[in-house]
């Protein structure tokens, strides 16, 4: 048995209520056990948690998931030393159960299997083909329990000629296309292919995984029948390129990097004003006759290039120019209630720090504190879902590594 190491490098268990304890939510009644690592599984099981599932966790024993050393930064002590918890780590396993397992031994083996038999799902990120070398792929397991759900995420799914190559989000941004579309134009400044600022593939793939599995509960509690699903890094980046794809299988162009000007939409940008800059949406006809009466401009409205959105955007590069220049003469704080009174969408670009300080975001209750076993207080980001008939639990910080290993396996039977 591993139980967690505390803060003060002893190995007792944080004096702390199991997450499981009073848990509410629409999946409160559902068990999962987790075998993902890193992001877009855990992304998965994270949301699973947050709708009340019990998500028992299983790391490598001794070591944990690979996030929990993506720092600095981490967790500190009240004295200023730091823990063994990333800030990487914490986003994406809050509510969970941490149990330290080796799935290479014959005790790890037997302690999944026993996991699975009382298992309502199963997510897994291993390489194409390793849990099957461990007797723990999802034949075994449905051997165990036929109405198991078991979901495997991997970079290319479990066919094809790339099944068993690795994969991160960068690559799958580079290859899945995102990249070409993402950034400003080759002979703009600063201009060439660009990430999107969050692992925006592995949340994604996160999220297609999570409706998958719930699609299988609705199928389950039907027929009473489980199902294994195969979900590819890949498969969802393609399926995410969404209009920029279908941009190029209806017209044959091929679509290009445009900085933040949408390639559907106009004028849709980020445009310079007298103190810094404001992004700004106009969708339709209507609200371009607002926006050119706003900046003074109403001749643009009956001008021949602007006339239609089609029109706008064939002529993008000229509108750009002359809205820019018009939301240059004034400071932001000027434009913004003239725009929020006629009904037109903008906002400034927010820093992180000023989105987690906005008033909507606070009074949404998506920042939350909570106290981490080291005796400091954690702030974390909260779920956005919100449901009327099945509130949620609170949120509970993220396990230490095998912080419920002792109270997990007495509950199949194995202490």
């Amino acid at each position: 048995m591993t139980s967690a190491t505390a803060p003060d490098g002893s190995n007792r268990e944080p004096d702390r209520e199991a997450p499981q304890s009073g848990r509410a939510g629409p999946l409160s009644h559902i068990r999962v056990l987790d075998l993902t690592r890193i992001m877009a599984g855990p992304w998965s099981t994270q949301i699973l948690a947050d709708m009340g599932a019990d998500v028992i966790k299983i790391e490598r024993d001794g070591v944990g998931d690979d996030t929990r050393r993506w720092g600095p930064p981490y967790v500190k002590t009240p004295a200023g030393e730091e823990t063994r918890e990333s800030g990487y780590y914490l986003c994406v396993n809050r509510g969970k159960r941490s149990v330290a397992a080796d799935l290479s031994s014959a005790a790890g083996q037997e302690l999944i299997r026993a996991l699975a038999a009382t298992a309502d799902i199963v997510v897994e990120n291993f390489k194409v083909g390793d849990l099957a070398r461990y007797g723990l792929a999802y034949d075994d397991l449905r051997a165990i329990n036929p109405s198991l759900i078991y979901c495997s995420i991997t970079g290319f799914g479990q066919t094809g000629p790339m099944r068993e190559q690795p994969a991160y989000d960068f690559m799958i941004q580079a290859m899945g296309g995102l990249m070409s579309v993402t950034g400003e134009p080759d002979d703009a400044p600063g201009g060439g292919p660009q990430k999107v600022g969050v692992p925006i593939v592995d949340l994604m793939t996160g999220m297609y995984a999570t409706v998958a599995i719930l699609g299988a509960l609705a199928h389950r509690a039907e027929t009473g029948k489980g199902n294994y699903i195969d979900i590819s890094m890949l498969d969802v980046q393609v399926g995410f390129l969404a209009n920029q794809a279908m941009n190029y299988l209806v017209s044959g162009k091929v679509p290009v990097r445009t900085g933040n000007s949408h390639p559907n939409i106009q004028p849709q940008n980020v445009y310079p004003c007298a103190d810094g800059y404001i992004a700004l949406v106009v969708g339709n006809d209507n609200q371009f006759e607002r926006l050119c009466k706003i900046i003074e401009r109403q001749d643009l409205t009956n001008d021949p290039r602007f006339s239609s959105n089609t029109l706008r955007v064939e002529n993008v590069a000229t509108l750009t120019a002359l809205v820019g220049e018009a939301l240059s003469t004034r400071n932001r704080a000027d434009w913004f209630p003239l725009f929020e009174a006629a009904g037109l969408p903008s906002a400034p670009i927010n820093t992180i720090p000023q989105v987690l300080e906005h008033e909507q975001v606070v009074h949404r209750g998506m920042v939350k504190t909570l106290r981490h076993p080291s005796g400091s207080e954690v702030t974390l980001v909260g779920t956005p879902l919100r449901f009327s008939e099945t509130p949620l639990s609170p949120p509970v910080m993220p396990p230490m590594l095998g912080e419920h290993t002792s109270a997990v396996r007495s509950e199949v039977g194995l202490e």
